[in-house]
């Protein structure tokens, strides 16, 4: 799967960075060199990312405002539509002149850092700042996490790109700076450590986890300390740095019975994001037939809903921070019903609203987050089936369990990621009592996706972006044999441990002594040893340019 992992720019550039001299060569060795990149990567994400998320901030308050004006004055919704028709053509047509902004932005992260997507950093930074900005002040439910993630791993990239390094640690940047930038946007350090492992790199190694949790730290660090000096000044230090993502959920202890309500609740999420899998895969062939514009046009539906959802109740609108945190048992009373109806009708309304806009947005591939109101959607589920719960009895103290437990169980089915969302449970409420009931619906969540077959929808996206991007075409498969040399990044280490390219292996090793094996992850490799490494490429030069950088003595 590394088909054309090295373009033929980045072959140029391969070839020219083994002749250079490498200015971090001097602080001692490749793990220091790791060590000083992270560091610079989390300054970097953490700075860039944390401007972007005052930004957003700033933008769905404007555009709450906006639209409660032109609710107030409906003379004004014709005016609001004509924006959003403009909009979703400018949009539309940016994406198609820059077609790796198609998406929320964990995709492209995940494929840049698996070696199966290039583009340039500063392009890709740039223009997600911009377009996913411009689409959160036009009111739609977009959320900052995804872009927040593709931002701090372009942020990676370039940082190993001006210091010249090898493809491998770009690769290894990229992963630092997307942990880096989703921390930093959740202010939740384990939640983007364990996202980049699980999801992105689908690897737990040394190397990522070592570089990520360097870049995490700092980029929080760097997070916390903008924050109180631009936003909260007068606020103390330590409150900022200690403030947990959601703070209106209170849990009590859980009886017996509420486990039972626990089971009902995740398997309800679960099959809700069953459902959300299979229609954002039709709605996807759908808008894929749109050819307005050269496919520009496509983006006109799901503004045109958005505006129009945001008109019936602001809770539609943004990410779903606020949503989310107004159904908490701290905040209640606060949930402002829409129309007169009750709470249950309007709950029921606002979450086939976020459930249609979110399928919208990633069928149309807009250009900004789906993390948060995938988590919106299944918080709203949860408050839902609450209403249910307390007519048959259910303890009011419970309610917060479900909501949390429906969104972790949502989010688990939709990407595929239970480890992450268990730890999210926990780190954004900051409280311990609810790991078990949260264990158990994540792993219901995470059956039921198994039970009906579906993938990551992040996944699903990758494997259409790498399609449409034609990165497979002309790829076979190749086998490469290199001798491993003294002082190499492969000397002394063993198979498992080394960043080799994307979808290959390493299928046979010969010692110096010429007794040819098939190695298993454990094998550690020595110099004077030939490797033998499989893998489907659109040319051998290609994957030996990027074995050279791990094999080769002039790392």
């Amino acid at each position: 799967m590394c088909g054309n992992e090295i373009c033929d720019a980045e072959k140029v550039r391969s070839k020219r960075v083994r002749g250079r001299k490498n200015p971090l060569r001097g602080l001692g060795g490749h793990f220091v060199n790791l060590i000083a990149l992270s560091v610079l990567t989390g300054l970097f994400s953490g700075t860039v990312v944390t401007l972007y998320n005052i930004l957003t901030g700033i933008g769905e308050e404007q555009s709450v405002t906006l639209y409660t004006l032109i609710v107030e004055n409906p003379a004004y919704i014709p005016l609001l539509f004509l924006g959003l028709f403009a909009g979703a053509l400018i949009i539309g047509t940016i994406t198609r002149l820059i077609p790796i902004l198609r998406g929320s932005g964990v995709p492209q992260i995940e494929g840049a850092a698996r070696g199966l997507l290039h583009f340039k950093w500063y392009v890709v930074m740039c223009s997600m700042f911009a377009v996913s900005l411009a689409c959160v002040f036009m009111g739609l439910p977009a959320g900052s996490e995804g872009p927040s993630l593709e931002i701090g791993g372009c942020a990676g990239d370039g940082v190993a790109s001006s210091f010249r390094r090898s493809l491998m640690v770009r690769r290894l940047q990229i992963a630092a700076g997307s942990a880096a930038g989703l921390a930093a946007a959740f202010n939740a350090p384990v939640t983007g450590l364990s996202f980049a492992m699980e999801e992105a790199f689908r690897s737990f190694s040394a190397q990522v986890f070592t570089c990520s949790a360097i870049s995490v730290v700092v980029s929080l660090l760097v997070r916390n300390l903008l924050r109180w000096a631009i936003l909260f000044p007068a606020m103390d230090i330590a409150d900022v740095f200690g403030s947990p993502t959601f703070t209106a959920f209170d849990f009590a202890t859980v009886e017996p019975i509420g486990y039972l309500y626990t089971l009902i609740a995740a398997l309800a999420a679960g099959l809700l994001g069953v459902a959300f899998y299979h229609l954002m895969l039709l709605t996807r062939k759908g808008l894929a037939k749109i050819t307005f514009l050269k496919g520009a046009g496509k983006y006109v539906a799901p503004f045109m809903v958005a505006g129009a959802f945001g008109l019936i109740s602001v809770y539609a609108m943004g990410g779903g921070h606020e949503f989310i945190e107004s159904l908490g048992s701290l905040h209640e009373g606060e949930f402002k019903t829409i129309f007169g109806l009750s709470l249950a009708a309007t709950l029921a309304i606002v979450v086939l609203m976020r459930f249609i806009s979110t399928i919208l947005a990633v069928g149309a591939g807009m250009p900004y987050g789906i993390f948060v109101p995938v988590l919106a959607t299944g918080a709203g589920l949860g408050a839902l089936l609450c209403c249910a719960f307390r007519a048959m009895g259910m303890s009011p103290e419970l309610s917060d369990y479900i909501i949390i437990i429906t969104m972790a169980a949502y989010f688990a089915t939709v990407v595929r990621a239970p480890v992450t969302a268990l730890i999210m449970v926990v780190e954004f409420t900051g409280q311990f009592q609810n790991l078990l009931p949260s264990l158990i619906g994540v792993g219901i969540g995470f059956i039921v996706g198994e039970l009906f077959r579906t993938e990551s929808v992040f996944e699903k996206c990758l494997d259409f972006i790498v399609k449409e991007q034609n990165v497979k075409q002309g790829a076979t498969k190749r086998r490469v044999t290199l001798t491993v040399e003294e002082g190499s990044y492969a000397d002394g280490r063993a198979i498992r441990s080394v960043l080799w390219p994307a979808g290959g292996m390493v299928v046979e090793v010969t010692p110096s002594s010429g007794e040819r094996f098939v190695p298993d992850g454990k094998t550690r490799l020595s110099a004077g040893d030939s490797i033998t490494f499989e893998c489907v490429a659109s040319s051998e030069e290609d994957v030996k340019n990027y074995l050279s950088d791990i094999v080769c003595g002039d790392e």
